[in-house]
């Protein structure tokens, strides 16, 4: 019974095809036949017979892997285990090989369940796909140096792996490499690597935490789908996409920040991460793919930044405990079902750039009991409002379009709003609203006195820890985001730090339209340390806080010292304006246009900021 085994060696032979068989004794007196096939270039000596034939399987208990081979007269080193070489020898407890082999090929010890562990010398250099696939009684395992990628599904179903070491060499963990390595409790990445495949870590229930570094560019489809008890996890600035399905049913996470680097959150991403209370979306995120956080029902609260224009279909849909969210004016559309049964939901602000509401938008919301919707909107889907007992239905639209009404299968509100809430238009529109299908069923129709007028832009100060917004139009509401840029992970001895906050607010009233949003900078600097009544010889070096603001060219700078010098120059280094403070603040003119970059110094402190 023979077994396929590749041998290669690279001597140079005459130009004739032939082929022998040779007999070699392992370790153990038992026979391991090769067969070697003469190309002309180069001698290739094969373990007689197929992978997949009825051979598979044939070689139990210990195998010793010779360095050398002696045939006619030649010393052939041993450079590869061939593809399928141990493949189903499920009586195989452990293997030697030697410092002469290479590579390790393709299906190599498939299914060779009672194998505990394995040696895999430094001078293997490559690792074919499914090599130990279904091993699952290997214990341990240690990659070498030599090695710069783990392959396609290489570990996959090794159910008693406890650990693994990954070296510096690796720079790619490939599709399915440990899926199913449901005993693995931690790994730790090293720098080295830059991506993390398609379902990586698939189903390591065991797996408890890990380290992604700040190597790493991409998280994979599924790579940690199904860890159930994966507690943390920290997702580092080098991040620029996480797949589809990435981390769903971790019901174990509690809390989840994605970094600024990141510009997709991929469909399932976060899917049934029923333990997961909170959510920072990093700034760059300009989607929310379709269920990327259905079913996270502890989940209570989300902030969804500027960037994002599109929260696809069925994106938070289950979240029964999210109690309000706020849709940015960047989001052009809100998909379908985006917010199904969010019972929970008291309080909703829609954007002024959202254009269409999908099918189930806020359908079984039923704890919502008012909605404005903006003067943008231009499509409202079926069942959109269905499911909630609104009282107040507060729409901006000049110019209504057609909805399902009342009498369809598909009503855009339930029954009880068309009967008993009271829809409130824009001024001079009732007329309109009256005789526009869906619109029309509405019992209760009035006219705002607002006239569908803009809330005032808020103004931002800050005190003694304190943000304050302040809007003019009695009774509005700020909405408002902040985001801290100095969020940072990565490797290395010392880190700068200097706090910097974004922050973003508009103001919102039921009958007005949402103000423009209000932008600034909260960061801080460093004072003249205190030296006064200091016997340790220790000065406090103290920290203030200073507010900057934006608006047509110029720019504010609230907070500091009387007296301050505070210096603006453009993104190439040009001075574009400069001031010296007086009661606490500075204004500082520029030519600056919107959109650009400011530099701000005040005293040694540089911060950018842009015009608005």
């Amino acid at each position: 019974m023979k077994k396929q085994l590749l041998l290669l060696a690279m001597i140079l032979l005459p130009l004739v095809a032939s082929a022998h068989d040779i007999e070699v004794k392992n370790a153990d007196g038992k026979t391991i036949y090769y067969n070697y096939i003469n190309n002309g270039t180069e001698l290739e000596v094969t373990y007689q017979g197929s992978s997949y034939d009825s051979y598979s399987g044939e070689y139990q208990g210990n195998v010793v892997i010779p360095e050398e081979v002696t045939f006619m007269n030649r010393t052939l080193k041993v450079t590869s285990i061939g593809e399928g070489a141990f493949r189903g020898c499920s009586g195989l407890t452990s293997i030697t090989i030697p410092n002469s082999v290479t590579s390790i090929e393709w299906y190599a010890f498939w299914g060779c369940s009672s194998l505990t562990s394995i040696t895999i010398p430094n001078s293997v250099t490559s690792i074919g796909g499914s090599a130990f696939y279904n091993c699952s009684g290997l214990t341990s395992i240690t990659i070498p140096n030599s090695v710069t990628g783990i392959g396609y599904m290489e570990f996959y179903g090794c159910s008693g792996l406890t650990s693994v070491t990954i070296p510096n060499s690796v720079t790619s963990i490939g599709k399915g490499a440990f899926y199913g390595c449901s005993g693995l409790t931690s790994i730790t990445i090293p720098n080295s690597v830059t991506s993390i495949g398609d379902c990586a870590f698939m189903s390591c229930k065991g797996l408890t935490s890990i380290n992604i570094p700040n190597s790493v560019t991409s998280i994979g489809d599924c790579a940690f789908s199904g860890c159930s008890r994966l507690t943390s996890i920290t997702i580092p600035n080098s991040v620029t996409s996480i797949g589809s399905r990435a981390f769903e049913g971790c019901s174990s996470l509690t809390s989840v920040t994605i970094p600024n680097s990141v510009t997709s959150i991929g469909g399932g991403a976060f899917y049934y991460c029923s333990g997961l209370t909170s959510v920072t979306i990093g700034n760059s995120v300009t989607s929310i793919g379709y269920s990327a956080f259905e079913g996270c029902s502890k989940l209570t609260s989300v902030t969804i930044p500027n960037s994002v224009t599109s929260i696809g279909d069925y994106a938070f849909s289950g979240c029964s405990r999210l109690t309000s969210v706020t849709i940015p004016n960047s989001v052009k559309s809100i998909g379908e079902s985006a917010f199904y049964y969010c019972s929970g939901l008291t309080s909703v602000t829609i954007g002024n750039s959202v254009t269409s509401i999908g099918s189930r938008a806020f359908c079984r919301c039923s704890g919502l009991t008012s909605i404005n919707i903006p003067n943008s909107v231009t499509s409202i889907g079926g069942w959109a409002f269905s499911g909630v007992d609104l009282t107040t239905v507060v729409s901006l639209i000049e110019n209504p379009f057609v909805i399902e009404g009342k009498s369809s299968s598909s009503r855009a509100f339930s029954v009880n709003t068309f009967d008993n809430a009271t829809l409130y238009v824009p001024k001079g529109t009732i007329g309109k609203y009256k005789t526009t299908g869906g619109w029309k069923d509405f019992v209760f129709v009035e006219e705002e006195t607002g006239g569908g007028e803009k809330c005032e832009k808020p103004t931002i100060s800050y005190e003694n820890g304190k943000l304050t917004f302040t809007s003019e139009t009695e009774g509005a509401v700020c909405q408002y985001s902040i985001t801290d840029t100095d969020i940072k992970a990565g490797i290395g001895n010392e880190v700068q730090l200097g706090v910097t906050y974004n922050i973003s607010v508009y103001a919102a009233k039921a009958g007005y339209e949402n103000s423009e949003t209000a932008t600034a900078t909260l960061c801080w600097i460093d004072q003249q340390p205190k030296t006064e009544g200091i016997t340790n010889g220790i000065a406090n070096i103290p920290a203030q806080a200073v507010l900057i603001q934006s608006e047509g060219g110029s720019i504010k700078v609230q907070g500091i010292d009387e007296g301050t010098q505070v210096n603006v120059y453009g993104i190439n280094g040009t001075q574009a304006g400069s001031a010296i403070s007086q009661s606490g603040a500075a204004t500082i003119n520029t030519n600056l246009q919107p959109g650009s970059i400011a530099i701000v110094k005040i005293g040694l402190k540089s911060v950018k900021v842009v015009i608005k």
